[in-house]
């Protein structure tokens, strides 16, 4: 089928990165990051996410961000995501300082596959308090797929985020893109949901999952994608395709964490003790499950 040439190409056009049992990986995705209006599905969970990110900064994890972290088929400019989210991006430029960083496009921030739109804005941005400009990530790359190359092992892991399964979503991304801008955007304002979005349509979300997973039965390859929100942890002897959800989840934020070996899914949310003050916590929701499990 296409799909599997077209995922296929990914995977050997993907750079490498070679991880160990030291390694400490933190994966989320679809973010939707915009520009703070009525619209913006991050806003509800800035401070969730920040607070997430912060943990994993302190912990020294490397933060792989899978794709359709800003919105960038409802919002035009890039600067006006930056400049409302400015906190965030402050903490995600220092993990990219430190190596700590790598940015996947998924379909609704593919225009990040242009260097020249890199160039123009993500190396940089305007520091409004003080009056210039300042760097944010210069000289970043952004991927359509990566590789953890698991070293104890020499096995592969494959990132993805998955739209490449979707039709409407990379071939004709375009024209998916026009509608949600200028016809199904405002209508939102009246209550009527998008069609195009994967994660409202329970039908494209089932069909990407599958496509996935079909995809990793023909290649014996374990991988990790997203695209849908739909979390998905395999058990141990099933097909090793997982998906990490999203950050725009209702109540939560959900990734997949990869360290000393073993990889579970997670989630962070709003709580409340006791006496009623709220703290946001983190849960495993599935695992932790070793690595070499998945490789039999």
């Amino acid at each position: 089928m296409r799909f599997l040439n077209r995922i296929a190409h990914v995977f050997n056009s993907s750079e490498e990165i070679f991880i160990d049992d030291k390694s400490k990986i933190v994966i989320i995705s679809d973010l939707h990051r915009g520009d703070g209006n009525w619209n913006d599905s991050f806003a509800k969970n800035q401070n969730t996410f920040f607070t997430a990110l912060s943990y994993y900064y302190k912990e020294n994890y490397t933060y792989i961000e899978l794709g359709d972290g800003d919105e960038l088929w409802e919002i035009a400019k890039m600067e006006d995501i930056i400049q409302e989210h400015k906190d965030v991006f402050w903490l995600m430029s220092q993990f990219y300082k430190d190596n700590r960083f790598y940015m996947l496009y998924g379909n609704h921030d593919i225009v990040k596959r242009d260097p020249k739109y890199l160039t123009n804005n993500l190396y940089r941005y305007y520091n409004e308090r003080a009056s210039k400009y300042e760097p944010l990530f210069k000289g970043i790359k952004v991927h359509e797929g990566l590789i953890l190359n698991y070293k104890p092992s020499g096995h592969n892991i494959f990132l993805i985020h998955g739209h490449q399964v979707d039709l409407k979503n990379s071939d004709l991304w375009k024209l998916t893109r026009f509608m949600v801008r200028y016809f199904w955007g405002p209508l939102k304002f009246l209550g009527i949901n998008d069609p195009t979005r994967t994660a409202k349509n329970y039908r494209k979300r089932h069909s990407v999952g599958k496509k996935l997973t079909e995809w990793v039965v023909y290649k014996k390859q374990m991988l990790i994608a997203s695209h849908n929100h739909r979390p998905m942890f395999p058990k141990v002897g099933e097909p090793p395709y997982f998906n990490d959800g999203s950050g725009v989840h209702p109540r939560c934020i959900t990734g997949i964490e990869i360290r000393d070996g073993n990889i579970m899914l997670v989630k962070w949310s709003v709580k409340t003790n006791t006496k009623g003050v709220l703290f946001i916590a983190r849960d495993i929701l599935a695992g932790p499950e070793k690595l070499e499990n998945y490789f039999k």
